[in-house]
């Protein structure tokens, strides 16, 4: 059943008033691939009374008032992308089209959608409900941080969009404890991964550099960062607080993730994995194509790159779902309409870390002075391939699967650091789950910019892979292809590191490079703080930085 989106939908369940409405800037597809969706879903299994708007009219009062106003808070969130990175290129050209929104075109999400939606309600809503926000927006813009668009730094979205509260992080956990607290009619502000305003400091947290100071001070900037970045674990993290003009940003905690046990109640909840009628009528949604038939495993990334911000948004460890569950979700997909039996993509930020955990991480949190993968794979974590490799066996045996790819990328240095089981796995992918083409991320081949990228700064793992990757794909009687993800114009390189990265593209890999993308500065990555401060973070010292748009595109085309 989906989460109502009319008032007719919220009379047919017997409902008077919500206790949520949720805003957002996708289309309402009633998948867990959605924030929004899950979200929703969550707390209705909690026994909440939730409906959803889905990209508003920000023109009109029509969209934003026809569920009424929510007995407990508004969640708003700009969707499954941050609003600017979904509107714009790397080159600030706007997009002309949009996979989240009804017949593809970019007509429907706003620039800065949590603040516009936030004013929205406000503007038709006089003394509402308390408004929180969401989503990966809002959670990576939670202080202060440094927007590309703008080209400064910005204070924390909490404060620009004047709403009550912000959830950062995966949300799920933290969205019930503040519904519960909400409706006892008790303060949030106890919660774990919540962020709030505050007129007085939060003197037994860490007190980042004041938004004043990070304005003024590269140096401090970096310092902030580096704080923020080191309390991402909730293990480990502790609470921080930052002076905004005369008031303060004060961040819980973060959230205990869900267990593998959690994962699956929440993964098992009734979603029916398509677009809602309301929303169908406008025109199909292209993310579907994909997700519909895809199978979410894990959440979380210990890859950590510097131009990633998914340690912080998701956490670095990985968190999965039991085999049983996946397996549960293969077969009920059979009955999916449209479904013919292939499942697109097993699924995660990085699609083979399913199963893989370091037992340090798991009783103290993340290391805050050294990394899993970086400069090269860290002992204690165990890379072992083997827990998904029996998984995509036993889904191959189900009737009715046909067929079962790997399609969301996977880092090949992983692959190789694993003697015991990476062979293996390597040869299953190959033979069995790649359709045509293996997507892996190499990003770059220069060690100078690797290392700027967080990246482990050897390239001979990718050599072997693909020799090894070819060699399987050749004995299952395949031509198949890899598809190599390179950067340009990342803080540190230059026109001479991607003449070189062009001449191993020919000479090494064969091959004329098509997925090229011009780096973006996103908020809350280091690559972001190396952009803006044109300095090298971990050293403090100066590095090139190209930020003319004519000489990015130039690095583009010299490796195309």
């Amino acid at each position: 059943m989906y989460i109502p989106t009319t008032s007719k939908e919220i009379k047919e369940r017997g409902w008077d008033k919500l206790d949520v409405i949720l805003v957002t800037g996708d289309s309402y597809i009633d998948s867990p691939f959605f924030g929004s969706a899950l979200i929703g879903k969550i707390l209705l299994d909690k026994g909440f009374k939730v409906g959803i708007i889905a990209q508003p009219d920000t023109d009109s009062p029509a969209d934003i008032t026809r569920l009424g106003e929510p007995n407990l808070f508004w969640g708003v969130t700009a969707g499954s992308l941050d609003s600017m990175v979904a509107n714009y290129t790397a080159l600030k050209k706007f997009r002309k089209s949009d996979d989240y929104t009804p017949g593809g075109k970019n007509t429907k999400r706003p620039d800065r959608a949590t603040i516009v939606y936030t004013n929205l309600i406000k503007q038709y809503f006089k003394d509402t409900a308390p408004i929180v926000l969401g989503g990966i927006e809002a959670s990576l813009r939670r202080i202060a941080h440094y927007d590309f668009w703008d080209n400064r730094i910005r204070r924390s979205v909490l404060f620009d969009a004047k709403a009550d509260y912000l959830l950062y992080g995966m949300g799920d956990r933290s969205i019930v404890d503040l519904a519960r607290a909400l409706k006892n009619k008790q303060s949030p502000e106890y919660i774990r991964g919540l962020c709030y305003i505050s007129a007085e400091p939060k003197y037994d947290y860490i007190q980042l550099p004041a938004y004043q100071e990070v304005k003024e001070y590269d140096d401090k900037f970096i310092a902030m960062f580096d704080t923020f970045y080191k309390n991402c674990d909730p293990l480990n993290a502790q609470g921080l607080y930052q002076k905004m003009d005369t008031r303060y940003l004060v961040q819980n905690p973060p959230a205990y993730h869900l267990t593998s046990e959690e994962l699956d109640q929440i993964y098992g909840l009734a979603f029916e994995h398509q677009q809602h009628p309301y929303y169908r009528k406008e025109g199909k949604v292209r993310a579907l194509d994909t997700i519909s038939n895809s199978i979410p495993t894990h959440r979380g990334c210990f890859g950590e790159c510097n131009f990633c911000a998914i340690a912080v948004h998701e956490g670095r460890r990985v968190r999965w779902r039991t085999e049983s569950s996946i397996l549960q979700e293969a077969r009920s997909m059979r009955s999916r309409p449209g479904f013919k039996g292939n499942i697109k993509d097993l699924c995660g930020p990085t699609a083979n870390m399913y199963g893989m955990e370091c037992q340090k991480m798991i009783n103290r949190g993340s290391c805050k002075d050294r990394r899993c993968l970086y400069p090269s794979a860290c002992g204690n974590m165990q890379i072992d391939h083997s827990k998904q490799t029996a998984l995509i066996q036993k889904l191959r045996k189900i009737p009715g699967i046909k067929k079962i790819f790997v399609s969301s990328g996977i880092r090949f240095d992983m692959v190789m650091a694993d003697k015991k089981h990476g062979q293996n796995y390597l040869k299953e992918v190959a033979s069995q789950h790649t359709s045509g083409q293996l997507k892996i991320a190499p990003e770059h081949t220069a060690p100078e910019i690797l290392k700027l990228m967080g990246k482990p700064p050897r390239n001979h793992p990718l050599y072997k892979f693909r020799d090894k990757f070819f060699k399987y794909s050749k004995q299952a009687g395949k031509q198949q292809y890899l598809t190599y993800y390179f950067i340009a114009a990342h803080p540190g390189c230059t026109d001479d590191n991607m003449h070189k990265l062009k001449d191993i593209a020919a000479k090494k890999l064969k091959i004329n490079p098509r997925q090229v993308q011009i780096f973006t500065p996103t908020p809350s990555t280091w690559s972001s703080v190396m952009y803006y401060t044109e300095k090298n973070p971990f050293t403090g010292q100066k590095i090139f930085v190209e930020k003319n748009p004519h000489k990015k595109r130039q690095q583009k085309k010299i490796l195309q």
